[in-house]
């Protein structure tokens, strides 16, 4: 896998003239990249009718001299991309800095760099992040792109979590900068989950893999996203102001170079949105975050940088009463909650990170960094919530329609918790590179030192009619009990080694990537090995396709979470989930309309053993702390994107997908003719078995008028399995409803990056200006994020005595927005 190398600029000067040396001269220097924010190495800028010239270093930066007092034209051109040209005119001694963005030429493509050829290669995709500023979204800006990608899922708008091909939230691995980044453990709800660790405004480059990946990443089961934030060259910044928050960066160099930040606070609050839910009360929800990225370069050999991030994440919530409506058209029913009390949680977290790179060789990189992340959190309430169940009248020409007729159930619920979560982890680690024309080396070693202090204290008490649950004659007992108070450390060592190798033939060129991992967790002194093998061929046809198949071993050994029994125990004696991934896959790029498109497919399986089964309930998930389960998981997904219109990147994505899993121990009843006889459950669905998924983010403007934009943004998924958080099993037959939303963005360009303004006018400051209008949830549809189970001792007109009442999402919202950049 590539690793995008932090350098310094190696310059070189031509030498010029007679005529040129005669006079006096001025210089032109900066950075060029792709429109993917990449660095693009050994690109040709020169003088338009001279033999002057120099090229790009591999961190994209150039350096010029050039005559002065007249104009002349900048011509910068690249193999694989389309040549640009630049009017310019400096006084003696002037210096002007440029960044320039080179476009794909989609009838070069074969010809790109030896880096770009071996990532196409591999299983991850780039993303292009120019999308980031436009896609109406409701959590992160990156998260919301990646929800939009083949293979991915989520049935949450106010949540960044996703789940790709059938694994959870926790089985996908996030680098930024090389560093592996880590959430909030107590979260529950969508509700309180606040900022996501990525800054938008701070990234360069976004990679993804949905399964597959190189033995470089590890050590989870199901994806790994690839950040990569800004190196600047000049000063730079941004800020947003919505109705949800607002946000701020600025970025820049020192004269020399040597010394650059990068930094970025953002401030979300979410009770627009949370006022729509059915649930109204006083929601107060408060989140912010600070990060910062300085770097200094000492020589051209050795660099220093540093990464650190704050988070602040307040969720209050002061609750009043709930009214829903749920059932059937034969049995439609009510729900009518009013309580006491109120929700107070706060999710603090820090992260340091130390890099330093040498390169002692134009081809040799090496890293080594130390980082420390810390974790406070704390998860309190006291609800007290009275409940009218009542039956509603579905006789449609009856005076009373749609009033209450009969009281089903009548009761109060009371919940408890104190639950608080400390958590460090340090880690310490080393990247290294040797690249040659036709072969990239890689191996890496890493240590990790993880502390978690948990202490758990929840209860939930019902008391229905009279009568408490569970029903004992001589003391009450709580309905759900949890009380734990545990402090566990461990130690965990990995080390990689893996070389891509690139070989060509006169009718194909072929990339083979092997790999090999090792994990040693010192928790339960268990060492794991994990093979891993990628082989593409780019055949030399007409048409320019590309085939992988990829394969490979993966363990993930259990976190914090997966140890811990549904009672706030610890399982010292469990042991790492393991997949074993087989895929094959291809892209196709071609042109139509004369604008480039990408076909890309990818089927799978994945084989699952020793799973530590798990419920969701929201965002929340539940482990049953054994490994009790094995399964598999399998689909296949595809992806179309190019220039459905001119000049404006759109995608579509379809899915199928197929995951299931047998638990030891659970059970099923089946009719056997004369009576429900009990048998083992087998197979059945996991929690994630999403069958069918379909995405689609277009992208248009009004005819000779492209400052007025539209971004709209779609997705339907089959409803997920459902089950009750209290049942003592996990097999389950039931399905929540499918998940369909359409979220639609308006965009006005106010300030262009080329208009130009007088001294007097102060929008001359800035380099772009534009507003947008959003419309969350245009089709208004009532998704459900997960289900209030309510029981009832009476069984009325044979109606059960246990309820799952829906508990939906957000409504339509509007947003407007104003961004800047400058």
């Amino acid at each position: 896998m590539m690793i995008r190398l932090f350098t310094w600029s190696l310059f070189f000067l031509v030498s010029t003239s007679g005529a040129m040396l005669a006079q006096e001269t001025a210089w032109v220097r900066g950075t060029i990249t792709d429109s993917l924010d990449q660095a693009i190495e050994l690109a040709n800028v020169s003088i338009l009718g001279r033999q002057e010239g120099t090229m790009t270093g591999a961190d994209g930066t150039f350096q010029i001299r050039v005559p002065s007092g007249r104009s002349f034209t900048l011509v910068v051109s690249c193999v694989g991309f389309r040549t640009e040209q630049f009017n310019v005119r400096l006084q003696a001694g002037e210096t002007e800095e440029r960044r320039i963005i080179l476009k794909h030429d989609i009838r070069s493509l074969q010809e790109v760099s030896v880096s770009a050829r071996q990532e196409r290669a591999s299983t991850f995709r780039r993303i292009n992040i120019e999308e980031l500023n436009y896609m109406p979204t409701t959590t992160g800006k990156v998260e919301a792109i990646i929800k939009s990608q083949a293979g991915v899922s989520s049935s949450n708008e106010l949540s960044s979590q996703y789940s790709v091909r059938g694994g959870n939230f926790d089985e996908n691995l996030v680098y930024v900068n090389d560093i592996e980044i880590y959430r909030p453990f107590l979260v529950r709800s969508g509700e309180q989950e606040g900022l996501s660790f990525i800054n938008s405004d701070l990234v360069s480059s976004v990679k993804f893999s949905a399964g597959g990946y190189d033995a470089r990443y590890g050590d989870k089961m199901s994806s790994a996203l690839d950040i990569t934030y800004k190196k600047p060259v000049q000063f730079a910044g941004s800020g947003s102001l919505s109705l949800l928050g607002a946000s701020a960066h600025v970025e820049g160099s020192s004269r020399t170079q040597r010394f650059t930040y990068l930094a970025g606070y953002r401030y979300k609050t979410t009770s627009y949105l949370l006022n729509t839910l059915q649930t109204k009360g006083d929601y107060k929800p408060q989140f912010s975050d600070f990060q910062a990225l300085l770097s200094y370069r000492f020589t051209r050999k050795l660099e220093i940088s540093f990464l650190g991030n704050y988070s602040s994440n307040k969720y209050r919530f002061i609750p009043s009463e709930t009214d829903v409506e749920f059932g059937t058209k034969d049995l439609p029913l009510n729900l009518k909650i009013y309580y006491e009390g109120q929700e107070v949680d706060r999710f603090d977290t820090y992260l340091g990170s130390l890099s330093l790179q040498y390169r002692p060789l134009q081809s040799v990189s090496l890293k080594f960094t130390g980082s420390a992340f810390r974790t406070s959190e704390q998860e309190t309430f006291d609800i007290l919530g009275q409940y009218w169940i009542n039956e509603l009248d579905n006789t449609i020409q009856s005076e009373t329609y749609g009033d209450s007729i009969l009281n089903v159930g009548v009761g109060t619920m009371l919940s408890h918790a104190r639950n608080y979560l400390d958590a460090i982890v340090v880690t310490t680690s080393h990247l290294g590179s040797y690249q040659t024309d036709h072969n990239r080396l890689q191996w890496g070693f890493t240590f990790k030192y993880q502390d978690f202090y948990d202490r758990i204290r929840e209860w939930e008490l019902l008391d229905s009619s009279g009568y408490v649950l569970p029903d004992l004659e001589n003391r009450i007992e709580m309905l759900e009990f949890r009380q734990s108070e545990q402090r566990i450390a461990y130690g965990h060592f990995s080390g990689f080694i893996q070389n891509t190798l690139e070989i060509n033939s006169p009718k194909a060129d072929f990339f083979i990537t092997t790999g090999l991992r090792g994990t040693r967790w010192d928790y339960n002194r268990t060492l794991m090995v994990s093979p891993r093998i990628t082989l593409s061929v780019q055949p030399f046809w007409e048409r320019d396709m590309m085939f992988h198949l990829s394969a490979g071993y993966y363990f993930q050994p259990p976190f914090y979470k997966e140890m811990r029994r549904p009672d706030g125990s610890i399982n010292e004696d469990i042991r790492p989930q393991r997949s074993i991934h087989l895929l094959v896959g291809g892209d196709y790029i071609f042109s139509m309309w004369d604008r480039p498109f990408k076909l890309s497919a990818e089927a799978y399986h994945k084989w699952l053993d020793d799973l530590i089964p798990y419920k969701i309930e929201n965002v929340r998930l539940s482990y049953a702390g054994e490994n009790i389960s094995s399964g598999f998981a399998r689909g296949i997904d595809f992806k179309l994107n190019g220039e459905f219109v001119h000049g404006a990147e759109s995608w579509m994505t379809l899915s199928l997908l197929q995951t299931r899993e047998d638990v030891e121990g659970d059970f099923a009843y089946t009719f056997d003719g004369k009576d429900y006889v009990r048998t083992e459950a087998g197979e059945f669905p996991r929690p994630t078995d999403q069958l069918f998924t379909f995405g689609l983010y277009f992208q248009d403007y009004f005819p000779n008028n492209p400052d007025y934009k539209v971004h709209l943004n779609a997705f339907y998924g089959t409803g997920l399995p459902l089950s009750s958080p209290h049942a003592e099993q996990y097999f389950t037959k039931l399905r929540m409803k499918p998940y369909r939303r359409v979220d639609i963005g308006f965009s006005k360009v106010i300030k262009r990056e080329t208009d130009q303004y007088g001294d007097r006018n102060p929008l001359r400051v800035f380099k772009s200006i534009w507003i947008s209008g959003e419309i969350f949830n245009l089709l208004g549809i009532r998704n459900v994020a997960s289900y209030l189970w309510i029981r009832t001792i009476s069984d009325q007109q044979g109606i059960p005595g246990r309820f799952a009442v829906p508990n939906y999402l957000t409504g339509r919202r509007f947003n407007v927005k104003l961004s800047v950049q400058f």
